[in-house]
């Protein structure tokens, strides 16, 4: 479209839309069909396997942008045709998304591709120090006490380190150094550390400020009683995301019978327990009892 003059005399040219042309090598076809609703949508190559899976609220706005993405070139490059999936909301998206990419592994994905297995710290009831807890060791869904989800042992462990150094306490007495009671930890020293090593405070008071450091990092028991079905809809669509101590077990249309069944070992997911456990804690969608 060329450039036009508005009615005070301004000189403008083409909206920004209006410039953007379609990869020629991308199946028009496949781009023509994405819709403006929420879901996820797959970039495929001309073999038809998964370059990389997203997920949006508006399917078609999002995949559009991926394809004004200078850095995605050699993604786009290898591109043939785009696929997509409905979903009735942003959570089924993103726990749609979590699961495909996990089973499909596409190349593009850095992110969820691999099922990580989680460490924790571990502060039980009267300890004055954390301990390391592993997934595969511990049930994270039930258990008390639980701070950060990390995937390596050494991850926790400098998260335990900077709380530790930001709010003065004792490195000694945290079980991150070596010590000898009654002598002051380096950083006592340096004034930086409230005594717990030696005696300047009392064990119990370093305890609960230790607790309090960690508390914006607990991690959230499963708070009901059984699995239960988080509601989302849109344009009269109704879908209900089967949930089972943080662990989708699966998702059914409005109308479709009730045939999940509860998982014969059920892994912790770090994933889908940071999509799930703000919504389902806050309430923010209708949660109704399920029987699996």
């Amino acid at each position: 479209m060329p450039a036009r003059i508005t009615s005070t005399g301004l000189l403008i040219g083409p909206e920004p839309a209006e410039l953007f042309e379609y990869p020629a090598h991308i199946e028009r076809a496949s781009l023509d069909a994405l819709p403006r609703q929420p879901g996820i949508y797959i970039f495929r190559d001309d073999a038809g396997a998964p370059l990389y899976i997203g997920k949006s609220v508006n399917i078609r706005s999002r995949v559009l942008a991926h394809l004004r993405t200078p850095q995605e070139a050699r993604m786009l490059k290898q591109s043939r045709r785009v696929e997509f999936r409905r979903t009735a909301g942003e959570i089924g998206a993103l726990l749609l998304e979590s699961q495909l990419i996990k089973a499909l592994q596409p190349v593009h994905n850095k992110k969820l591709r691999r099922t990580r297995e989680m460490c924790t710290l571990r502060l039980a009831e009267g300890a004055g120090m954390p301990a390391i807890a592993y997934a595969r060791e511990l049930d994270f869904t039930t258990t008390e006490g639980l701070y950060g989800l990390f995937a390596t042992r050494r991850a926790a462990l400098e998260t335990l380190r900077a709380l530790v150094d930001a709010h003065q306490l004792c490195a000694v007495v945290s079980g991150l150094e070596a010590g000898r009671p009654g002598r002051p930890c380096f950083a006592r020293q340096l004034q930086r550390c409230h005594g717990a090593c030696v005696g300047a405070e009392t064990p119990a008071a370093h305890a609960a400020r230790l607790r309090e450091a960690l508390e914006p990092m607990r991690v959230a028991v499963w708070p009901y009683a059984g699995a239960v079905g988080l509601i989302e809809e849109s344009d009269g669509w109704r879908q209900m995301h089967v949930i089972d101590h943080w662990f989708h077990v699966g998702t059914l249309d409005d109308g479709d019978k009730l045939r999940l069944k509860r998982p014969a070992r059920r892994v912790f997911d770090i994933d889908s327990y940071q999509i799930l456990v703000r919504p389902l804690l806050q309430r923010a969608l209708p949660v109704v009892p399920v029987t699996l």
